[in-house]
């Protein structure tokens, strides 16, 4: 019998994605799991598997057409197998203007000449964003997605082929950078940064935030990490979030408060504990889910998160990467923050933010002995609550439990 195939949901506040590119035409075979589309979202150019094995028996919507989630794209089946023609097909979708018809304006270096970038080529953010990376100029490029648009697989093989033209800023030709003024310049933001926007925007309207701050101890932590990562290979060493994501888990366990949402007068307790980890990709933040995080090993969690994160910035996340979370933690401890506080990300109660585990100096002293001055490992974090569904006393007990797991990490291998 023949299956439909609906438009995905990535995400708590997806409404609808664009259809960039069908990667399977009608009459050919097609395998559950095989990528049949590619859609562009608020957050990345996503790859669309099929849920049904079979022959593409009908493509309900053209490339370069806004589909709404969970309306039906295409339909597998059977060979010859006879199928009506779905509602919303094409000559709906036709009459909703394609959004490739509008331009599309890049974020241009600044020591880039405007007119080496046309206005009137279009490409999606992705490629634009890589085509900046490189600093290659999209002229030379040809675009294989609908009407002509360059997708990132065109810049990928144009710079495999060695045969993109770099753009070469004028400076280049100074010693040194000229001292100059320049005129404005208007920057048409992505899609995932007018995502980012509305919703923190409505975060911290909505949401009566408060923040609790905590100083973990990390010594014992640092040495069972080396440890650990001396019996692993290369690929599957685990991190410093590692142990936070577990420990976190675990401390959700004890205080459900925490891994819960409010609707309306009612405060929801998730039955499971889904960590949210922030991964910077182009042009913002996408936040990848480790399920049931306090039931996995540090390894399980470890290789989830960096697969995940992989595919998040090459934009090729799965819907089940970025949707489910129940508690978000953000990580800038490899930029050598000493702490910061996060938004909530809605419809969650809380998040985490992590700042860098340094060693700095400590008093120590134990034992009857004197203080004395050593060197320590420390790093703080800091909670974000929704007060209405909690307080700061639950919040601090929360920190102290998480401090239990992060001091006393052999408590996360039993």
């Amino acid at each position: 019998m023949a299956e439909t195939i609906n438009m995905p949901k990535l995400g708590f506040d997806m409404a609808e994605g664009l259809l960039v590119r069908w990667v399977r035409q009608v009459g050919e075979n097609i395998n559950k799991g095989d990528v049949l589309a590619e859609i562009e979202t608020d957050k990345a150019t996503v790859e669309v598997e099929s849920s049904a094995s079979g022959v593409v028996l009908q493509l309900i919507v053209d490339q370069g057409t806004m589909v709404p989630v969970n309306a039906p794209i295409a339909i597998v089946g059977k060979a010859g197998e006879v199928v009506q023609k779905a509602e919303g097909g094409k000559q709906q979708a036709d009459e909703k203007p394609a959004l490739q018809s509008a331009p599309m304006v890049a974020s241009v270096s600044s020591s880039i000449p405007s007119s080496e970038t046309s206005s009137a080529l279009k490409a999606s953010p992705l490629a634009k964003k890589i085509a900046r990376d490189q600093k290659v100029d999209m002229s030379y490029v040809q675009g294989t997605g609908p009407g002509g648009r360059i997708v990132r697989k065109d810049i990928e093989a144009a710079l495999s082929s060695n045969k993109l033209t770099p753009m070469v800023s004028k400076s280049v030709a100074f010693l040194g950078p000229p001292i100059s003024t320049s005129e404005n310049q208007t920057i048409q933001t992505t899609k995932l940064r007018q995502a980012i926007g509305r919703r923190l925007v409505e975060s911290k309207i909505t949401i009566p935030h408060f923040y609790v701050t905590h100083e973990f101890k990390m010594d014992a932590l640092m040495d069972m990490r080396k440890q650990v990562n001396a019996f692993l290979p290369d690929n599957e060493k685990v991190s410093v979030n590692d142990f936070i994501l577990k420990g976190v888990a675990l401390s959700l366990r004890q205080f459900p408060n925490l891994n819960a949402t409010i609707k309306g007068s009612e405060v929801i307790l998730f039955g499971h504990v889904n960590v949210g980890v922030a991964v910077t990709v182009s042009g913002g933040l996408m936040t990848v889910v480790v399920k049931d995080t306090d039931q996995k090993t540090l390894r399980q969690i470890s290789g989830e998160v960096k697969v995940m994160a992989a595919r998040a910035r090459e934009g090729k996340v799965k819907p089940e990467d970025v949707d489910g979370s129940t508690f978000s933690t953000s990580n800038l401890g490899m930029y050598d923050v000493e702490e910061f506080i996060a938004i909530i990300n809605p419809p969650e109660a809380a998040i985490l933010a992590i700042g860098s585990a340094k060693e700095v100096p400590v008093v120590v002293g134990a034992g009857g002995r004197l203080p004395e001055l050593g060197i320590g490992w420390r790093m703080k974090a800091t909670i974000s609550v929704d007060h209405r569904i909690s307080d700061g006393a639950e919040a601090a007990q929360f920190m102290q439990a998480l401090a239990g797991y992060l001091e006393n990490p052999v408590r996360m291998l039993v």
